[in-house]
């Protein structure tokens, strides 16, 4: 029975809201949660297997993660790139945990083991990806990261790529570590755990549309989907992991970490190819260079996807106009009503130093079906137009903030109410990948006192035995990989599942 006024309520049923959920009840089992989600199913947004690449991002393959150096000859800058491998490491150690601990089922159902490739064309390109691989592979984390320039073991590694090439000059690197991840499945599937837990319901069919302060915690303004009742409920933390309708509903907060916070939405679509013949000969996550006009949006990317018991292939995105913050619960009017006096400035400064980058995605939305074969092509260029078709992909929606004076940063942020008991998350990619450790993120700033007691530390440390050490020090990095062959036992990623 769902409790009358819980201690935690989150708002969005994806999968930032499976993993915090899943991570405090075991961290405090004594503590009620509320989920509410507005659609009819959870994870159906941008956690949903089509809706996203799947690519357990861990740096190995995400040229954008190690920009080229601005004087040629520079070292490449591997920071950011073994950053993510660190937190990636974080949401794959309480994977392990959920599985041995019967929060979620066969792993196979969620996770593969995947090759991942960074695949160029041209000499410039070829120069800075073997520099690139150099400078990953001084690290443990990417000892075992490959590069070639010889046909005939690219043509082993993904036929699709060579076939039917010029003489163009092509390399790659290649990583057998890599995984293929369905978060949607993986979310329902913590969701459903959680909800079958004492104090703890997860609600779909219900929008939260308000949240204001009521004394130490917040009153939130829950409303049916179907019926249109609303009504209201305490809490005395709120996540908030809606997706697209994140800003509005922090914008209703009066926070000043909302003041001057405007949205951009950018749909995503992908080209799908079924065709058994094409998609047995390609077992690989390949990412290419971000376009030169597309900021930090990232690559193209030809990839393998399990979903439904079906293995597919997925080419792009592709980047499309759209005003809607939501596909399924979401409404044309969500961009122009989340225009305020205090953030019109915001978006025209943005979209004034970001002229490059707003032309980039006109073009994108223009163009048609003939121009998104051409960029496949790019890639694998002897693809068919009738093996593919276009599907949507998910809506992200960028947060502009005032502070930022105009300049985008493509990634995901945590911002909290200066007592916690309020959090939010803003930005997309790497997010669900990154899921853990946000939650962690989030645990350590507005629940410190739990991991302080000796109980709740040793809880952590068992669903994170990494959390509070810093897993990018070779030292640490090299120690805790000693150790990962558990998880991966654990989650059943085996290399010879790159076989069809």
């Amino acid at each position: 029975m769902a409790s009358p006024a819980p201690d935690v309520v989150l708002i969005g049923g994806g999968v930032m809201s499976a993993h915090l959920g899943a991570m405090l009840k075991r961290l405090d089992p004594r503590l009620a949660i509320h989920v509410y989600e507005a659609a009819p199913d959870l994870a159906r947004e941008s956690s949903d297997g089509w809706n996203n690449a799947g690519t357990g991002h861990a740096g190995l393959c995400e040229l954008n993660y190690t920009p080229p150096p601005a004087v040629a000859g520079a070292p490449v800058d591997v920071t950011k790139a073994v950053d993510i491998f660190a937190r990636f490491e974080q949401s794959r150690q309480f994977w392990s945990y959920a599985v041995a601990h019967g929060l979620v089922a066969r792993p196979a159902d969620w996770i593969r083991a995947v090759p991942h490739l960074s695949f160029v064309r041209g000499g410039d390109r070829i120069a800075f990806l073997r520099a690139r691989q150099a400078a990953l592979a001084a690290h443990p984390f990417f000892r075992s990261m490959k590069f070639t320039a010889e046909r005939d073991v690219l043509r082993r590694w993904a036929p699709l790529l060579v076939e039917g090439r010029d003489a163009e000059p092509i390399a790659a690197t290649k990583v057998d570590a890599g995984t293929d991840v369905n978060f949607g499945e993986l979310s329902r599937q913590l969701l459903g755990w959680l909800g079958a837990q004492e104090d703890c319901s997860v609600f779909t069919g219900h929008r939260v549309t308000r949240l204001h302060r009521a004394g130490e915690g917040w009153e939130l303004t829950v409303r049916h989907t179907e019926s249109g009742d609303s009504r209201p409920v305490r809490a005395r933390f709120v996540f908030i992991g809606g997706g697209g309708g994140t800003i509005p509903l922090l914008q209703s907060t009066g926070l000043s970490v909302a003041r001057g916070l405007a949205a951009f939405p950018i749909a995503g679509q992908w080209l799908v190819c079924e065709n058994p013949d094409v998609v047995a000969r390609h077992f690989a996550k390949a990412y290419g260079p971000p376009p030169r006009d597309s900021g930090a949006l990232g690559g193209p990317h030809l990839d393998v996807r399990h979903l439904h018991g079906k293995r597919v292939l997925l080419f792009g995105p592709f980047a499309t106009w759209t005003t809607k913050f939501l596909h399924g619960t979401g409404h044309f009017t969500d961009l122009p009503l989340s225009f305020r006096p205090d953030n019109l400035a915001t978006l025209i400064r943005t979209g004034a130093r970001n002229r490059v980058l707003v032309r980039f995605l006109v073009q994108q939305a223009l163009q048609g079906m003939d121009s998104r074969v051409r960029a496949l092509r790019e890639f694998y260029p002897e693809a068919r137009a009738a093996d593919w078709r276009l599907v949507e992909a998910g809506i992200r929606v960028q947060a502009l903030k005032s502070a930022d004076a105009g300049r985008l940063y493509f990634g995901t942020e945590v911002v909290s109410a200066p007592d916690g008991t309020l959090a939010a998350l803003l930005g997309a990619s790497p997010g669900a990948s990154v899921s853990a450790h946000i939650a962690l993120q989030i645990i350590q700033t507005c629940f410190p006192q739990k991991i302080r007691e000796p109980e709740g530390y040793a809880r952590m440390k068992a669903m994170l035995p990494g959390f509070d050490r810093d897993l990018g020090q070779p030292s640490a990095a090299a120690e805790h990989l000693l150790q990962s062959g558990r998880t991966d036992e654990v989650l059943q990623l085996r290399p010879a599942e790159a076989s069809p």
